[in-house]
């Protein structure tokens, strides 16, 4: 029998126990076993342009690993394009990948006994999933992200994957032609590198950077430019640092980071996905972390930087003008950041941005001033009402009328709702209620891009309400609602709205309302019928089992904690 030696490395108290004859196969020297054992999860995959460039980075990242006196053993994991996957019944997979992923991770480095982490990602539920997986293991670790692409071009605009989805609407508006519709899908994806606004994936990477899982300046690198891969190199040996220091991610991931994370999101007008995963990651390591608390950080912190999809620029824009530490550094001398929280560096928050100028270049105008805010308040709002009494949320930038009643457009799924607007049968005044699209009801809780950027093309992003129990991509604005909860699914009040009916969204009193008598809902609620399940076997199934509400963030191991 092969003996087994037990690594130099404890972690949580468990010596890891190695087996010397496997390792050998693979690269293992005598010298070797006396070394970290660092896992590279790695999303590569050519799928999508997210994850093309990540093989890359792996390669860079094992040879900082070993230059800095670790071994490293590299392990894939998957991934969902959300743009691909939009508008189909392939995107009720999306946030069941986030679960998978984490899964993948966590079942990876504990089964083979790791004794850190580096996580590569790229597309939108790689971030979180690898998060959720670290703060459940809590073993040394540092997420690199692939980075942002490069904007696309055309008549002296620059293009984004939203841009494609809006020009659908503005096509079917009569408003351009068949040819420019071609022209902006050619040329609105260049190259590698995920979503290039303040989309979900941006916005994850920046939320790992105001935390302190990720280095300074890493989260708004264009994945074609060099000093990504000179960064993720760097991240392997400050990783290496980190496992001889044993700092855990219970140590980075305190409420502070959380906190120092939602005034980053407010700040820099992130995706309404973040609340989700946030909330995710927060269940994962055991901190406590409520809707409420992101409506808080709303009425504290301005959004400071015009950034797509609700305005002028991208992702290497805002790198250009100073990145994320620039922002962060803005909101610590404002007192909106926790400076004693701790970072993988070992370093503080306030340490790290020591350098940092206190105000912004006065050169460029991606990021504000403080005194001239894009907004005086944040941009995510919670929303509660009959409609909602656990939360929905909202994403308010952009949006010229914070208010709107107006008579309900139900449509049991987004195919049906998509159809209705491109067939040119949605008015100004109209709330269009998209259900059964949740968590348990799609299942998977589908993004709601291609209607809501239907809407925006068709000129009626001012004047046409939308709320769903499902989600929205972080490239959609306008007076949209998701995240409905409870959701129809499981009986919530958006499961009894009936076409014609009135109901209020108001931005600014965060109310989400069906405007009929309690008496009427409560005949409604009687006759209403749960669904049968859309999936009775494999994953989507199986999810649609487990996940709970998008209130606490449709984890799936929320039953096995209670």
């Amino acid at each position: 029998m092969v003996e087994n030696l037990k690594s130099q490395v404890v972690t949580k108290g468990v010596q890891r126990t190695p087996n010397r004859a496997m390792l050998r196969a693979v690269g293992f020297g005598d010298e070797d076993f006396n070394k970290p054992i660092v896992g590279i999860a790695n999303g590569y995959s050519t799928i999508t342009p997210c994850n093309m460039g990540l093989d890359e980075l792996a390669k860079r990242a094992q040879a900082g690993l070993k230059k800095a006196g670790a071994m490293p053993q590299v392990f894939g994991t998957i991934t969902v394009s959300d743009g691909i996957s939009m508008g189909t019944e392939g995107m009720k997979y999306s946030l069941v990948s986030r679960e998978v992923i984490a899964d993948a991770i966590e079942t990876a480095c504990n089964g083979q006994s790791m004794d850190g982490v580096l996580a590569i990602g790229g597309c939108d539920k790689n971030m979180p999933g690898a998060m959720m997986a670290i703060a459940r293991m809590n073993i040394p670790a540092i997420f690199v992200y692939g980075g942002t692409i490069k904007p696309g071009n055309y008549n002296g605009q620059d293009l984004t994957v939203v841009s494609a989805f809006e020009a659908v609407g503005q096509y079917s508006a009569g408003k351009i032609s068949n040819e420019e519709l071609l022209a902006v899908e050619r040329n609105a994806c260049p190259g590698a590198g995920s979503c290039g606004g303040m989309f979900t994936a941006n916005t994850m990477s920046s939320v790992f950077e105001a935390m302190g899982m990720s280095l300074p300046y890493s989260s708004t690198m264009a994945a074609e430019d060099g000093e990504k891969a000179e960064s993720t190199e760097k991240s392997a040996m400050v990783l290496t640092e980190a496992i001889r220091k044993q700092i855990l991610p219970s140590q980075i991931l305190t409420r502070k980071a959380f906190d120092n994370a939602l005034a980053v999101i407010m700040a820099v007008g992130g995706s309404t996905n973040a609340v989700l995963h946030l909330l995710a990651i927060a269940h994962s390591m055991g901190v406590q972390l409520f809707l409420d608390d992101v409506e808080t950080m709303r009425q504290r912190v301005p959004v400071l930087c015009d950034l797509k999809p609700s305005g002028k620029y991208v992702t290497v824009n805002l790198h250009q003008a100073g990145g994320i530490p620039q922002v962060m550094k803005m909101l610590l001398v404002n007192d909106l950041l926790h400076g004693d929280a701790l970072t993988i560096s070992g370093q503080s928050i306030a340490e790290v941005l020591k350098n940092i100028p206190d105000t912004p270049p006065a050169n460029q105008a991606v990021i504000r001033t403080w005194d001239n805010p894009l907004y005086k308040e944040g941009h995510l709002a919670i929303l509660k009402g009959n409609l909602a009494t656990e939360g929905a949320v909202a994403k308010i930038s952009g949006v010229k009328n914070p208010k709107i009643t107006g008579s309900a457009r139900v449509f049991e799924s987004e195919e049906d709702c998509l159809a209705a607007i491109l067939a040119g049968k949605i008015q100004a005044g109209d709330v269009l209620v998209i259900r059964y699209e949740g968590p348990k009801g799609g299942p998977g809780m589908r993004e709601m891009l291609a209607p809501t950027a239907a809407i925006i093309g068709a000129g009626l992003g001012d004047s046409v309400g939308l709320i769903t129990d499902g989600r929205f991509s972080g490239g959609t604005y306008g007076m949209v609602v998701g995240h409905v909860a409870p959701e129809a699914a499981v009986g919530g009040t958006i499961a009894l709205v009936q076409e014609g009916d009135s109901i209020t969204i108001d931005a600014k009193e965060k109310l989400l309302q069906l405007n009929v008598s309690e008496a009427e809902l409560a005949t409604r609620r009687q006759t209403w019928q749960p669904p049968k399940p859309r999936y009775t076997k494999g994953v989507l199934a199986k999810y649609a089992k487990l996940v709970s509400s998008s209130s606490v963030g449709a984890v799936t191991d929320l039953m096995v904690d209670s």
